[in-house]
């Protein structure tokens, strides 16, 4: 199946532009879980492979440690199958209050002499109310195969100084559908957005959130959600103190790191300057983000890996500098839909090891 797309799917892939290309995949994932029975049967393969241990994380049990990042399924339209492919948890979205269309197309850029992308989607999704119906008529809690997380932003339209009210307006619609939530406050697509990894705003953010969180659990008798939040990779060492220090005073239960960056390597000094990049450009910077926040957490705080792993001993880098899972988009884009049932292996052996 490797060698196929490498031939020859990839290859037809890439004659389409980034954007028609992800979308014959997400379609693709869609017909594959319309096919009776074979999401199962192929899950049973890839999902919980040879020597893996299930990964426990903020109260959830993750099959593996593999996830299929925010970006792919903005729209919740395909990621039951997901399982299948041999991802352990899937982050749909970024999902905002309000529908918007995101920015104008064209709007991803491929590299692939260099396995990377430039996007500027700018959070194109259907809103949080149309996203929480179908949601609805999806596996719920407890009949999945992995856990759900579910990315919210930040509305276009909506002002900085209200942004704290739009993510709580997400988190009422959505909450009853999420195994945890993942806060995206590090796209670099939407004006302004990046400026709530500031202390200012942030603590209210992080603070409004909880609030809404403990009154749901306590209305519904039930746990709060867990609360993730993810961050770019262009922060520097002060800044990272700073939110590690809000994420811990607020209650989160972790960290994403990282979203993509806005900063180009002098090889790539030609590629598309609006937007974030993403693949293996990436990698080295966002490893010295998680090892960071290992290190001064003391590996308190959870922290999924994310960002430019295009090969399994990436995955495995990730994780010896203190990830506790990873996640992958782009590199599925240059490796193939069954990349992240590889990565979910050679991890498997990885734990074994450390065992």
């Amino acid at each position: 199946m490797d060698l196929l797309y490498e031939k020859i799917l990839r290859p037809y892939f890439f004659t389409k532009d980034a954007e028609t290309a992800h979308d014959y995949a997400l379609n693709a994932l869609r017909l594959l879980d319309a096919v009776p029975f074979l999401p199962q049967i192929m899950e049973r393969y890839h999902l919980r492979p040879r020597h893996s241990q299930r990964v426990r994380l903020f109260g959830l049990d993750f099959p593996n440690a593999v996830g299929l990042a925010a970006g792919f399924d903005k729209n919740a339209l395909a990621w039951p199958a997901a399982g299948a492919l041999g991802f352990g948890h899937v982050e749909i979205g970024t999902i905002t209050l309000h529908e918007q269309p995101g920015n104008e197309k064209p709007r991803v850029f491929r590299y692939p002499k260099y396995e990377a992308a430039v996007n500027r989607y700018g959070f194109p999704n259907a809103g949080a109310e149309k996203i929480a119906r179908r949601l609805a008529a999806a596996p719920g809690k407890g009949k999945r195969s992995f856990p759900l997380g579910i990315n919210i932003g930040k509305s276009k339209v909506t002002p900085l100084d209200e942004a704290h009210l739009d993510y709580v307006g997400s988190f009422r619609l959505l909450a009853d559908y999420a195994d945890f939530m993942v806060v995206n406050i590090s796209s670099p697509n939407t004006p302004g957005l990046r400026e709530l990894q500031g202390r200012d705003y942030l603590v209210d953010l992080l603070k409004a959130l909880q609030v809404e969180n403990q009154d749901r659990a306590q209305r519904l008798d039930t746990a709060p959600l867990p609360f993730l939040l993810k961050i770019a990779p262009d922060l520097n060492f002060t800044q990272l103190d700073d939110i590690l220090r809000i994420v811990e005073e607020s209650g989160f239960n972790g960290i994403v790191a990282t979203n993509t960056t806005i900063s180009r390597p002098d090889y790539l000094a030609d590629a598309e300057r609006t937007g974030g990049l993403s693949g293996r450009p990436l990698l080295e910077k966002s490893l010295g983000i998680v090892r960071y926040l290992a290190r001064e957490s003391k590996g308190r705080l959870p922290i999924i890996g994310s960002g430019g792993i295009c090969q399994v001993e990436d995955a495995g880098r990730f994780m010896d500098e203190g990830a506790s899972m990873v996640q992958i988009y782009t590199g599925m884009v240059y490796r193939g839909p069954f990349f992240p049932a590889r990565v979910a292996r050679a991890l498997a052996w990885h734990q074994r090891d450390w065992a």
